[in-house]
């Protein structure tokens, strides 16, 4: 598939921010986050920011933006109508958990529910997100667990490292929080690569002969392609990158998106400082960019069955 910016950006974007969502609404519902009106009220921004940027951007890449509005109407049958009715549902309990750092002091039952509850809309609209993905059968690559599996996981541990970043930046620590994120950007490095390994050796139940309809009469090959050059398919549905280049990227994914971010955080573990403090900017800088890198790969290796008719290859 063709790597669309605004798609890429949305997916990381938002997944960020529902991550740093729902770690700030079941950390402090559990009283494990500080009380500091600055750092609550500024996380919750960020975090609505990055959600609200990722959402509009996703609009970029429609023919008709101003027909988005149908989507919602969709709800029984599409996982994308789902995930916007549960975008706009969260912003009702995020905007409760803000009010409740505001006046914390009076809070009391009423914070530990807004809290809970914007943990529960952020990852039920993540889900979403990754089932519009899953959902589609004509791309092998993305119609399995794996893809709901790394959404989830990535979104939440990349909001944890944006979490930890703006704890050091406000003078705090949560020392088994740091620990942690640490882990979970390991295991989450270690699915990535097993998902690499997926993609890379699954068995393709569409072919050439399925696609066609003549496998009866033997093998078939691509005779002649029906076109001189590349039409709207391919360009969108059949885009093909090089396997070193791949390889490169994966690297690349797995450098900045998982262990550096992991050795800075381990590094400054339980600490209030100014070292602490640069290095969860750096960390949080590098998850962003390394998930990025990611998801053009997600995008980039998945293959349409509809590249089958014009000889791309077994899907």
């Amino acid at each position: 598939m063709h790597p669309a910016f605004s798609v890429i950006f949305f997916t990381v974007s938002s997944g960020l921010g529902y991550g740093l969502l729902a770690l700030i609404g079941a950390l402090g519902a559990l009283g494990l986050l500080p009380t500091d009106r600055a750092f609550g009220l500024t996380g919750i921004i960020l975090a609505l920011a990055a959600v609200t940027a990722g959402l509009l951007s996703s609009t970029f890449h429609l023919g008709h933006p101003e027909r988005a509005w149908r989507a919602f109407s969709q709800w029984r049958t599409s996982w994308l109508s789902r995930e916007g009715i549960a975008a706009v549902i969260s912003y009702g309990p995020a905007a409760a958990l803000a009010a409740v750092w505001m006046w914390s002091d009076r809070a009391g039952p009423f914070g530990v529910l807004a809290g809970w509850a914007s943990a529960l809309m952020a990852l039920v609209t993540v889900y979403c997100t990754a089932m519009i993905y899953r959902s589609l059968k004509t791309i092998p690559e993305w119609c399995t667990d794996w893809t709901v599996l790394n959404y989830l996981l990535l979104g939440l541990v990349s909001g944890a490292v944006w979490l930890i970043c703006l704890l050091s930046v406000f003078g705090h620590a949560i020392e088994g929080l740091s620990l942690a994120t640490a882990g979970g950007l390991i295991l989450s490095g270690v699915l990535k690569i097993a998902y690499w390994r997926h993609i890379d050796t699954m068995e393709r139940s569409s072919t050439m002969e399925t696609a066609t309809g003549l496998g009866r009469f033997g093998k078939v090959r691509l005779f002649e392609s029906p076109h001189t050059e590349d039409n709207y398919l391919l360009k969108e549905m059949g885009y093909q990158v090089a396997r070193r280049h791949a390889a490169k990227l994966r690297i690349y994914t797995l450098v900045f998106a998982f262990f550096i971010p992991s050795v800075l955080i381990g590094a400054a573990t339980g600490t209030v400082s100014v070292g602490a403090m640069t290095a969860g900017l750096v960390a949080a800088v590098s998850t962003a960019l390394g998930l990025v890198i990611e998801r053009w790969l997600v995008f980039a290796q998945a293959r349409h069955v509809i590249g089958l008719y014009y000889g791309r290859g077994e899907q």
